[in-house]
């Protein structure tokens, strides 16, 4: 984070602190959306974890889940030059998540909900949606969903199949996959042509050791997908499948190449978990994958939330969104995808790499104006005015990192 103001005497002092402050408080006190315009607010966003299923390394607690959050906090401000600070509390209580979110809203223009494990993290988002006066999200769930839906829209040209005419296994129903099936589903995917598979096996009507009352999310994929009732494991619910999204237990060998080979031709697999994917994508390419992604920036195609979340938020912010909305999600989706697609599709290129100058601003852009499309913003300058801030802001956040890299203060 960096200061919006400069101080270079001591009447400036004088003036962004006492008695100059007053005035802008004073302001606020009687119109608090004046807060967006004379303060920080509009372009901070908290990043909230408790630490209880960080990465692929479990419930490793809060404290160990800072350096987690701080690096979320540089990918805020580097790709998408807004300022996030990590907050990692000490507790598991939904209640108290929820409650103490909400008590933190003044200071923030977004909510950013990060590695809190599952059931959990759905009844918090949705508490938090309900009530908060700021827009919330959920990175695991919902910008991994939207990095995903992109990165399968290219997949799907490469290989020459329509994405709604695609069998899809999903290994692992965690957060996810629930959140990654909603999307594909409102982006036309048929849900019986998906078979999800947890940890106890395929998800069907039939599965009655599904608590209904903690895992309500699984039990409503359960009760819509796998329209043929294929049961077994996961070996029978890849087998045929064109397409495999995994987000399970981090591999090698969660995957077997067996499995990738009992596919259809021309098969996509995306093996997502981190730090190491469910199965090696040479091991998958071998076993005849066609296309192959992961989580992991060590290989090509990084199926990440870290394509979305700076560019979401920087486009969310920069119109005053009122919420994340599945519309939004979407468009970002797409224009990711088309990003990559424009620079020419290839097996080992279906989304862009995470360095590609044009893919925040775009993605910027494409969520404000889907938010200002539904009335969802409460400030719209115009498309033209819209690309022009966000470009600028992303363009100042780099060379701020810049400048003190040269100036040897980092």
């Amino acid at each position: 984070m960096m200061p919006r103001c400069a101080l270079r005497s001591r009447e400036e002092f004088a003036l962004w602190y006492t008695p100059g402050v007053a005035g802008p408080s004073l302001a606020i006190r009687d119109d608090e959306d004046l807060a967006y315009e004379l303060t920080s607010k509009g372009n901070t966003v908290a990043v909230v974890t408790n630490g209880t299923r960080v990465l692929g390394l479990g419930p490793i607690g809060p404290v160990a889940g800072l350096p987690v959050m701080e690096g979320k906090a540089l990918l805020f401000k580097y790709l998408g030059g807004v300022d996030a600070v990590p907050i990692c509390l000490a507790t598991t209580d939904p209640d108290e998540l929820v409650r103490t979110v909400l008590l933190l809203q003044p200071a923030f223009g977004g909510i950013n909900l990060e590695d809190i494990e599952q059931p959990t993290c759905f009844g918090v988002l949705d508490a938090l949606r309900r009530t908060a006066t700021v827009p919330v999200w959920h990175d695991d769930q919902q910008g991994t969903a939207t990095a995903v839906l992109a990165g399968l829209l290219n997949a799907a040209e490469v290989v020459g199949k329509p994405l709604d005419e695609m069998r899809i296994a999903m290994v692992g129903m965690g957060a996810a996959n629930v959140a990654t099936f909603r999307l594909l589903v409102a982006a036309g995917v048929d849900p019986g042509a998906v078979v999800a598979c947890d940890s106890r096996g395929t998800l069907h009507p039939g599965r009655h050791d599904l608590d209904a009352g903690r895992f309500a999310e699984k039990c409503h994929v359960a009760a819509v997908s796998n329209a043929d009732g294929v049961v077994g494991g996961v070996a029978e619910a890849m087998r045929g499948a064109d397409v495999c999204l995994a987000f399970s237990r981090p591999g090698p060998g969660t995957i077997e190449p067996d499995w990738v080979a009992g596919m259809a031709p021309g098969a996509v697999v995306f093996a997502c978990a981190n730090p190491v994917p469910e199965i090696h994508p040479d091991a998958a390419r071998a076993a005849g994958a066609r296309v192959v992604a992961t989580g992991s920036g060590r290989f090509p195609n990084q199926v990440n939330n870290s394509l979305v979340f700076p560019g979401l938020f920087r486009g969310v912010l920069d119109v005053r969104a009122r919420e994340i909305s599945e519309a939004m999600m979407l468009a970002a989706a797409h224009e990711l995808a088309a990003v990559a697609a424009e620079k020419g599709l290839q097996p080992d290129a279906i989304v862009p790499a995470m360095d590609d100058p044009e893919l925040y601003p775009r993605v910027a852009v494409a969520a404000g104006t889907a938010a200002h499309e539904q009335g969802l913003a409460r400030a719209w300058p115009g498309r033209e005015a819209l690309v022009g801030t966000v470009t600028a802001r992303i363009a100042a956040a780099r060379a701020s990192v810049r400048a003190l890299a040269d100036a040897g203060c980092v």
